[in-house]
Formats: structure tokens, sequence, C-alpha cells
């Protein structure tokens, strides 16, 4: 069992530097060693838990040893942050979610064993903190069996990736346009759609998007036979 679930009141999440958006002072390495310590500190041998909600849940790219629905109070699952290489070009920015501060979240909580977690670390944060737009945090995760701490990569409505809000317009023309490196931001959004309903979680503020780019009254059903899901 991990330790965070054994003593959870010896555990008190911290952040070694305050969140800044000068470039030259976000150091994403520094940024993962910092998270390193923290993991460390939460007691002996800990596993590390990791929030998933949005493509960690269909394609985290590590085997966990244990998965549970989660729901994180305090954060939202929204698309609103800017995909300049992945889901779209500087040209034709694209669109992936971020979790963002306020509301609640359903999504997985994703268990690392601890003596996995020195060497997954890099790899965890070379995918998601390639440049280090997030800001990572612990977050009080609450599933059937129980609380965990799980880290969870966030992003602060004062990053120049934040979108703003969007109009239904604007959403429709990154649907339809936007294609990164690993394809578009709409084929992104259906497969985020399609991982959380394999699990039972509903996202009726996804759907509702996706509608705006689909002709009949159930759009991502009717997208299931042209998505594949890795």
């Amino acid at each position: 069992m991990a330790a965070l679930e054994t003593h959870p009141a010896t555990f008190r999440p911290r952040h070694a530097r305050p969140p800044t958006w000068d470039p030259a002072q976000r150091d994403g390495a520094q940024m993962m060693r910092d998270t390193l310590a923290q993991w460390r500190a939460q007691g002996p041998r800990p596993d590390l838990w990791v929030f998933g909600y949005a493509s960690l849940v269909w394609r985290p790219e590590f085997d966990a040893a244990e998965q549970r629905l989660a729901r994180v109070h305090g954060y939202h699952r929204s698309l609103q942050m800017w995909s300049r290489v992945n889901r779209g070009t500087p040209e034709r920015p694209g669109l992936v979610f971020a979790l963002m501060a306020g509301g609640s979240c359903s999504g997985l909580a994703l268990r690392v064993p601890h003596e996995r977690v020195e060497a997954l670390m890099p790899t965890l944060w070379a995918r998601e903190m390639p440049n280090p737009v997030y800001d990572p945090k612990w977050l009080l995760c609450q599933t059937a069996q129980g609380p965990v701490h799980a880290l969870a990569f966030t992003l602060s409505r004062h990053s120049p990736n934040y979108t703003g809000a969007l109009g239904a317009e604007r959403y429709r023309e990154i649907f339809t346009h936007s294609v990164g490196r690993y394809g578009s931001t709409l084929d992104y959004a259906r497969q985020t759609w399609h991982g959380l309903r394999a699990h039972g979680i509903e996202d009726r503020a996804l759907e509702k998007l996706l509608r705006l780019v689909d002709d009949d009254s159930s759009p991502p059903r009717s997208a299931a036979a042209r998505v594949a899901v890795p």
C-alpha cells in the first residue's frame, strides 16, 4: 500500500518554487527534481500516483500497477490550452486539454510502484513537460478504495498557453483545420471522449463541443467507427 494512504495526515503538498511565467525562470529539469524530492518526502517507500484526465486515460505509455476511477475537486478538464506542435501548428494552433482551477474532474488515478518511479519520471516528464508549461501539483483524489494524493499537471490562467474563452465558431474552425505531428485536435478530442466513456466517465461539456462538427444527434458515437483509439 502506498505510504500516502497509510499516513495521509503527514503529507503536506507543497511547491518548492513559486510559479512564474518568465520563461527564463521556468526550469523544467529543476521542476522535475523538486517533484521527485516532494515524492520522496511522502513517507517510507511511497508509490507514485498520477492523475490522468485526458490522454493519460487512453494512452498512458506506461503500465500502471493499479488504476482507480478518481474524482478531484477544485479543478476541471478544459479544452483551453494551445498546441502549436502536437495538435496544431504556429500558423493554425490546435488545442489540448488542461486541468484548470475550479469545479471538479473525473479521471483515473494511476499507481506506479515505488521501485519504478525513479526510472519512469524522466519519461513521464518528457511526455507531459517537454516545455515547462504545466504546473505540477499534488491533488487529493477521491476513489472508492480511499483517498490518494496524485501528481497532476495543471495549467494556470496566467500561462500564455491558456486560450481564454473561445466561442463555438472558433472551436469549429480549430476542429476543422488544426493538425499537428500527432494528428488533429478533433481526433484528439474524440479519442479522449471515447477513452473516458470506456471507463464510464461522462463529459457533457466535451460532448457538446464535438456536436459542433458532426451532423447527427449523437456525434461522438457516430464517430466511433472512424476513430481508432490506440
